[in-house]
């Protein structure tokens, strides 16, 4: 009995300072990172970054400060670090393995969050889909299409592929192909489809309309209409366009053709 407290007794002598430092030294640790991640979140609000990525990049820093505080502290206990980092290094490679498509979608959603190719709102195409951007989290993108549908988009893939941002630049342009019949005064047309442009205060004076003869196809005389408005009445101009030259041109005598073939027979001698 007299021994084992003797024992007892130098352990506490040798490891009871340590103990003792790795205490102090843990609780003033945690004390500094509070005080640093209250710093870092302050110091992230000046800066032009997605209101989504700010608390991820804080709770990354601060979890990594203290991963580092546990293992400054367990070394001053006297643990030997090197097996525990080893072990550490080969748990974190099996994870990873495991979840390199879950990882893929996560630096694909760090990487969308600092370079913001679009940002919630904005009207996108990407991997075959179109749709508002509603929210983009870090593993996920979710679109609302025009018909009230949610699509779930990997931030993977995402941030490696090709898309198209309708909502960037706050003007676009509205493309028409308007076919009249041969023997019709083009002249006639573009004076009809003049009018119509002028009388839609939707469409932009600069830059001008644009209208020409576009293809002289098999059934028809095709016209291009170009014009430029804002980006939000895009939809609302195309359509009205097309009812206003539908209702407008046979009363102007200007007929939009059909596809036919003419068929003439001959009778045999």
């Amino acid at each position: 009995m007299e021994h084992l407290q003797k024992e007892l007794f130098d352990l506490v002598l040798v490891y009871g300072p340590r103990l003792l430092g790795a205490i102090i030294v843990l609780l003033i640790g945690l004390q500094l990172i509070s005080w640093f991640s209250k710093w870092f979140r302050r110091f992230l609000e000046t800066k032009s970054l997605d209101a989504s990525l700010r608390p991820f990049l804080r709770s990354m820093l601060v979890m990594l400060l203290k991963v580092l505080l546990v293992i400054s502290v367990m070394g001053m206990v006297g643990i030997q670090m090197t097996s525990f980092i080893a072990i550490l290094g080969a748990a974190g490679l099996a994870v990873g393995l495991a979840l390199s498509g879950t990882l893929q979608n996560f630096a694909g959603g760090v990487i969308l969050l600092i370079f913001k190719p679009f940002k919630v709102g904005d009207f996108i195409t990407a991997s075959g889909y179109s749709g508002t951007v509603s929210e983009i989290q870090i593993f996920v993108t979710i679109l609302r299409t025009p018909d009230n549908k949610t699509i779930i988009l990997p931030n993977g893939s995402l941030a490696t592929t090709s898309l198209t941002n309708f909502s960037t630049l706050s003007t676009r342009r509205v493309d028409w192909s308007y076919g009249i019949a041969y023997g019709d005064s083009f002249d006639k047309a573009k004076e009809v489809l003049l009018r119509l442009i002028s009388e839609d205060q939707r469409i932009l004076d600069d830059p001008a309309p644009f209208i020409a003869l576009g293809e002289l196809s098999d059934s028809s005389v095709n016209i291009t209409v170009r014009v430029w408005v804002n980006a939000s009445d895009f939809w609302g101009v195309f359509f009205d366009m097309n009812e206003k030259v539908y209702n407008t041109f046979p009363k102007e005598g200007l007929n939009i053709p059909f596809p036919q073939m003419d068929v003439h027979l001959k009778k045999g001698e």
